[in-house]
């Protein structure tokens, strides 16, 4: 049942993403471009959710499905870490066209060539899974 909840959810999510033109490769080229302020505001408003949903989740112990209360592990600081991981991830992303979000509604609108920036995000995960230790953190 749970599989079916989740495949629900992914779907909605995969429509809402084309229809709010977040998975349109113009639109991440205009925001590049800094020619329009559609996908800063599609993103500013996720963080500024996200934002609020977490200080809510951290303030009312609020529980899992399972009823297991939500703890969100405090993230190591560094300046390095962040600015370099963050270069790469858009440069990749500027590169694709496309971030890990959009990519399997792309696949889903039947964008094959996407399935090639697929498996090389795949590829790069499991790389980095293999040297994650041998680098610097």
């Amino acid at each position: 049942m749970k599989f079916i909840s989740y495949l629900v959810i992914g779907i909605l999510f995969g429509i809402t993403m084309f229809k709010s033109e977040a998975a349109s490769w113009f639109r991440i080229y205009e925001m590049f471009r800094f020619d329009s302020f559609h996908m800063y505001g599609i993103i500013g408003s996720a963080l500024a959710f996200g934002i609020l949903i977490t200080q809510w989740i951290k303030k009312k112990n609020i529980k899992d499905i399972n009823g297991t209360p939500i703890q969100i592990q405090s993230k190591q600081k560094g300046f390095k870490r962040y600015f370099f991981g963050g270069i790469i991830f858009g440069l990749g992303w500027a590169l694709a066209g496309a971030c890990p979000g959009p990519m399997f509604t792309l696949l889903g609108a039947n964008y094959t060539g996407i399935t090639i920036v697929i498996i090389s995000a795949l590829l790069g995960t499991y790389l980095y899974g293999i040297l994650r230790d041998k680098l610097p953190h």
